[in-house]
């Protein structure tokens, strides 16, 4: 890069979001698929950011006070990989040209960890908007406790993702929260997939984000670099709001489809392409960059960026030894958290919900760790989730442990991501049967590989009077076949201090703890130190066994009442308890063998789907589960129903060994 030889006044700016599109147009000819609209379209906006205002040190893309980028219409993927490699990003040109292909730095949707300078992996429309919503509240407390962490959170977002409702349940968070450092590029092209988007939607999105508390700020000529630069500037000036800017650009500027939606996802001819490259003096060669474009370029931000990493630390040695080392967590990928402090109340009566058993550990852990924070769906009473002496997460507290994300459980599993990928080692609560509006950040979580937790209570048909529509049946098959995805349902108070132990000690990937609401006996013979090999024996018999019976959760108690009186009938018999499958499914062949013998019989009861067990059972007779949906009534009697009380396993169990 030249250095201190150019003058910044006369360099052509224009030429360089040229530059841009012409790049971002030649990755998607060469792999014959991609999205030119926004690539056409949205350079000017792209380019005034990173140009002007973005801080960011391209040889440290993880910089911690760095500010954030999200690409939220992933689509536009090629856009932002033409502008990370003008930047000066870790980008080769043969990563550019390999743009789609298997195992490229350059896949088809930003991946968080395979591009550099990509900060969040962003696949369905209205997920990167949401993530960075959590972000900004991670900015909000990390200011409010060290005050060195400063950094802005903006996001590049069009039509689709303003569409989707976890981008409403969002934005209506972020300006209660007033989330100022969070500043929004809105490409308004009125132009979707399928048409114009008044074929589908009329609303005034300004007058919308304006009654959620955020700033608006139009810009009508989206070709304008100065124009939106300007916006920008004026958006950071704004304290108390987040800000929204609406740049009214054009879909495929150049081409000549501009306008119309069949320059959003389908690759551009060659004429085309090359008619493009004439209207703004682009050599007509594939790929082809002028060095002094790119030089010009990274100079730009060299001049504005070059102390922002000296800066920073400078101000870090004003921090408190201990305050420095909490700092390094935040940056570090090890995310485990100590357990070794706390100490287990035991009832007095032996008997506890695994809820309140999770709500012990909770504000035991959680109120003495600054790197924990979380929240709940309006649901913290029933999932005991509350902090009690965390303080509430708002405008006046950005201190406070506990996120009340009102009933927008599809924006709360984006924000948490947003959360993690700043660092924090977040958690998030709701009904078990509710999880399922949280799937697409759930699977972007594991995707991401990030280390959040999921505190899901009510986990079962136990649930009794709501009925079906909150009795969750399909939901643990659902989560065990993430990938990636950590899911744990503990049978009382010691598996659930074992659940918890296994997911802190967690150095990858999320996990989900499905907790009972009912209060339930403290057994004897739970063992908190074998939950994290998934499954163990909590009851044997001398000599071989009959049969082994498999289970997990609230079910073990019906289990262990009915053995026992089959013990009585003489059969002997092993229980195992599975709290969780997929880790027990890791373990050594040996380990397996020992606890599930092949030559002997095998049944599952488990009040949920039968299909999370077909690696371990092959004859659906040995399957005591549940493929319907559950009913309304006292649980006891829901269980009755549906063949999970003591009796009726008692009989069901006999009768399959017999």
């Amino acid at each position: 890069m030249k250095e201190n030889i150019m003058d910044i006044n006369e360099i052509n700016e224009q030429k360089i979001i040229e530059q841009i599109r012409c790049l971002g147009i030649d990755m998607i000819d060469k792999a014959s698929s991609g999205h030119p609209g926004i690539v056409l379209g949205a350079a000017p906006a792209i380019y005034a950011l990173y140009a002007h205002h973005l801080n960011f040190n391209p040889t440290n893309p993880k910089f911690i006070n760095r500010d954030r980028f999200i690409m939220s219409g992933g689509h536009g993927s090629a856009l932002l990989y033409s502008t990370l490699y003008m930047a000066g990003f870790d980008l080769s040109i043969e990563e550019i040209k390999s743009f789609r292909q298997i195992d490229s730095k350059t896949p088809g949707h930003p991946e968080y960890n395979v591009t550099p300078g990509v900060d969040c992996t962003t696949g369905p429309l209205g997920q990167g908007f949401a993530t960075a919503v959590g972000m900004a509240i991670a900015e909000a407390n990390l200011h409010e406790r060290y005050k060195i962490i400063d950094h802005y959170t903006y996001v590049l977002c069009g039509d689709g993702d303003l569409m989707e409702g976890i981008s409403y349940e969002a934005s209506a968070i972020a300006g209660n929260l007033k989330l100022n450092k969070l500043i929004v590029l809105y490409d308004s092209n009125n132009v979707c997939l399928d048409g114009p988007v008044e074929d589908c939607s009329k609303e005034n999105i300004g007058m919308r984000f304006i009654s959620q508390g955020w700033n608006v700020i139009s810009v009508e000529d989206g070709d304008s670099y100065e124009l939106i630069s300007k916006a920008i500037t004026e958006a950071k000036a704004c304290t108390d709001k987040p800000t929204i800017i609406e740049i009214k650009s054009t879909i495929g500027k150049y081409s000549m489809f501009e306008g119309t939606n069949k320059v959003h996802g389908s690759p551009l001819s060659k004429e085309d392409i090359s008619k493009i490259k004439e209207k703004v003096g682009i050599r007509d060669i594939p790929f082809q960059i002028s060095q002094n474009t790119c030089d010009e370029f990274r100079f730009i931000i060299n001049e504005r960026c070059k102390n922002l990493e000296d800066s920073f630390n400078d101000k870090l040695k004003t921090l408190t030894e201990e305050e420095q080392k909490e700092l390094e967590y935040f940056i570090s990928d090890n995310k485990k958290i100590d357990f070794l402090n706390f100490v287990y109340d035991t009832p007095k009566d032996n008997i506890e919900s695994p809820r309140d058993t999770s709500k012990k550990i909770l504000n035991a852990i959680v109120s003495s760790t600054p790197y924990m924070l979380g929240g709940a769906a309006d649901t913290f009473g029933p999932n005991k989730t509350y902090i009690e002496n965390g303080g509430n997460f708002s405008k006046e507290n950005y201190m406070g442990k506990n996120i009340y994300y009102g009933v927008r459980e599809h924006a709360m599993g984006a924000i948490t991501n947003g959360l993690s990928l700043s660092g924090f080692r977040p958690y998030a609560s709701t009904f078990l049967s509710f999880s399922d509006y949280l799937r697409p950040a759930l699977r972007m979580a594991s995707l991401m590989n990030l280390q959040n937790i999921y505190i899901f209570t009510h986990d079962s048909i136990s649930v009794g009077e709501d009925g079906p529509t909150h009795q969750p049946i399909e939901q643990l098959l659902g989560l065990r076949s993430l990938p990636n995805f950590d899911v744990f349902r503990p049978a009382d108070a010691n598996e659930v201090i074992g659940s918890y132990k296994a997911i802190f000690e967690k150095t990858n990937g999320p996990a989900a703890i499905a907790l009972s609401r009912n209060k339930l006996p403290i057994l004897e013979c739970t063992k908190a130190n074998e939950v994290e090999k998934g499954g163990y024996i909590v009851q044997d018999c001398v000599g071989k066994p009959m049969g082994i019976i498999i289970t997990s959760g609230e079910e073990l108690h019906q289990v262990l009442e009915a053995t026992k009186n089959l013990k009585t009938k003489g059969l002997n018999l092993r229980v195992v308890s599975m709290p969780n499958l997929g880790r027990f499914l890791k373990q050594d062949n040996e380990y397996i063998e020992n606890i599930l013998p092949v030559e002997v019989r095998k049944i599952v009861v488990e009040a949920a789907s039968s299909m999370s067990w077909n690696k371990l059972i092959y004859n659906s007779k040995y399957l005591i589960t549940l493929d319907n949906f559950g009913a309304s009534g006292k649980y006891q009697d829901v269980y009755k129903k549906f063949g999970f009380d003591a009796e009726s396993l008692e009989e069901k169990i006999e009768n399959l060994l017999k």
